[in-house]
């Protein structure tokens, strides 16, 4: 389930706080995060086709529409990124009652994100297309959706011992995808640069690798048909995500030469 995945559980079992402090902390989250996918204003000028949008830069005169991140010093973005993932990571932090080294790792990559949010470039080219900003929202929602839907509806028990193996797998691999792209993370398709290193050398999407081997982990512990689909659903958004990173990545100068070098976008040898 990943970053936000995790969240959500630990968000569910606020059990004990006043019904008005949960509400509050959800509206809160939920809002941050539509801000963060879902901007509400796009310039005039974007590329026609899949919604690009090149930096103000490489702009011409073509009068934009103002948007949040220009209005409110310092970039709105980066703020709300750095918001949603301190929210997180106090859930994380305060309300698991024993850390599993995945447990850990989820923790070590917040307070990295923390790091990034507040230290990471501006983007030469941003996709604001209304079917990229539905597949970040999918990629949200989808792991939240399969905690609240066992929670009504138990699921059934497969092999857990193998699912906590792939969910620490996938936590590594997460980690050390974060750790090789830096300060050019973001939740968006955008090009802030190409990252040929790491994990990077084998597949030209490792992250996302990481979130569908941990899927399948937290599926091992608990499952029933709705969560397959849940994740089924994601994945589709996962590889539209793929989809649409690589037409933005594609106008990075060394681009040509790195899908050459790396030919496969998520399982070696497949795909």
């Amino acid at each position: 389930m990943g970053l936000a995945g995790r969240a959500g559980f630990l968000l569910l079992q606020l059990i004990w706080v006043p019904a008005v402090v949960r509400v509050s902390v959800i509206a809160v989250a939920v809002c941050i995060s539509f801000w963060m996918i879902h901007p509400i204003a796009t310039r005039l000028d974007a590329t026609p086709g899949f919604g690009l949008e090149p930096d103000s830069s490489n702009c011409s005169m073509t009068p934009v529409i103002p948007r949040v991140s220009e209005m409110f010093p310092p970039r709105f973005a980066d703020l709300l990124l750095f918001c949603v993932t301190l929210t997180e990571l106090v859930i994380l932090f305060f309300l698991t009652p024993t850390f599993t080294i995945a447990d850990w790792i989820y923790v070590l990559q917040h307070l990295i994100v923390l790091g990034i949010a507040l230290t990471r470039p501006r983007p030469k080219v941003r996709d604001y297309s209304i079917v990229s900003s539905v597949a970040v929202g999918v990629a949200y929602i989808y792991p939240y959706a399969q905690v609240i839907y066992l929670r009504w509806s138990p699921g059934h028990v497969g092999w857990p011992v193998a699912g906590l193996v792939l969910v620490t797998l996938g936590a590594v691999l997460s980690l050390v995808s974060l750790l090789s792209i830096g300060r050019l993370f973001g939740i968006r398709p955008a090009l802030r640069g190409l990252v040929t290193r790491g994990p990077y050398r084998f597949v030209r999407h490792p992250m996302y690798l990481s979130y569908v081997i941990a899927d399948i982990g937290y599926n091992l512990q608990e499952w029933n048909s709705v969560t397959l689909l849940l994740v089924l659903i994601g994945w589709v958004s996962l590889i539209y995500r793929i989809q649409a990173e690589e037409r933005v990545l594609s106008q990075h100068a060394e681009w040509p030469a790195y899908i050459v070098l790396v030919r496969y976008r998520l399982f070696p040898g497949l795909w």
